[in-house]
């Protein structure tokens, strides 16, 4: 036999799959989902609200699994949730779902275990954006709606991992048949802000209604109680141009709200680069930092 002595240095998780978190009963009816993942900790947890990309046509919560689980492991309550996607949800509806998420957690944190002042939203491409949506917009109600409105929708942290900004630029460092792409009314962006020929708002490309392409950016959201913001970036990123995030970054440093931006060398969008333990200790020292040494 062998016998092995060793500390405890991590806790355990729990996995709590598919928990609604709202509903909608337009058609089609829509239960929105969050997977939680829960440490087995006596103290209140911190927690943070998962948000992965998508192209705004689909919402996987169970990617990003790594990260995830790191971030628990390190003591985080980490939700990742589905939110409405093209062509039934449009802009602000998974604005508005992420914030329901926040009250959600809110309304049930003793059930949780987590501390309700320390709540973080963090998400990567199409997730990155939406997380930059409401934590920008930290203090304006006009994306709360649904249930649990007595709680705030407020974050105290956002980070944002390759995400878009300004959805008229997002081809912004390509070459120019790439951009000819994203001037198409077919384009992901331009039918997430002006929604199909047939919806109510009639369709068409960014560039046709630059007033709805203003309405879905984040930059323009930024308050004294915006909360402060970690940025990364591939400079590879074919995807998402990488003055997506400087422009926010710009925009957050001239309110004088706290930003952290990172450009990963080599990665591209949503590739093996963040997976990386690098990539990780960079996410979870801005954790730290904003949410677990906040007491």
């Amino acid at each position: 036999s062998h016998y092995m002595k060793f500390d405890i240095t991590r806790p355990q998780i729990w996995a709590v799959s598919d928990v609604t978190y709202a509903q909608y009963f337009g058609w089609p009816k829509e239960f929105l989902k969050m997977d939680i993942l829960q440490p087995q900790v006596k103290q209140r947890m911190p927690a943070v609200v998962f948000v992965t990309g998508g192209g705004f046509v689909a919402s996987p919560k169970e990617n990003d699994i790594q990260l995830r689980v790191h971030m628990a492991e390190a003591g985080y309550f980490v939700a990742s949730v589905e939110y409405r996607t093209i062509p039934n949800g449009i802009f602000p509806d998974p604005v508005v779902d992420v914030k329901a998420a926040v009250r959600y957690l809110r309304a049930h944190a003793d059930t949780f275990n987590i501390d309700p002042d320390r709540i973080a939203v963090m998400g990567e491409s199409a997730g990155g954006y939406l997380a930059a949506m409401v934590g920008a917009s930290n203090g304006d109600k006009e994306f709360d709606k649904g249930d649990n409105l007595d709680q705030s929708s407020d974050v105290q942290a956002v980070i944002d991992l390759y995400g878009l900004s300004d959805l008229g630029k997002v081809a912004a460092d390509f070459p120019k048949e790439e951009q000819k792409k994203h001037e198409s009314p077919a384009a992901l962006q331009a039918l997430f802000v002006n929604g199909t020929s047939f919806s109510a708002k009639g369709g068409g490309s960014v560039a046709d209604h630059p007033e709805n392409v203003q309405a879905a950016n984040p930059v323009n959201y930024i308050s004294d109680k915006t909360p402060p913001f970690l940025l990364m970036h591939g400079d590879h990123d074919r995807t998402v141009s990488p003055s997506q995030t400087e422009l926010l970054y710009n925009a957050l440093q001239e309110k004088g709200i706290s930003a952290e931006r990172y450009v990963v060398e080599g990665a591209g969008h949503a590739d093996e680069y963040w997976a990386q333990p690098e990539v990780e200790k960079v996410i979870l020292d801005f954790l730290d930092k904003n949410l677990k040494n906040k007491k």
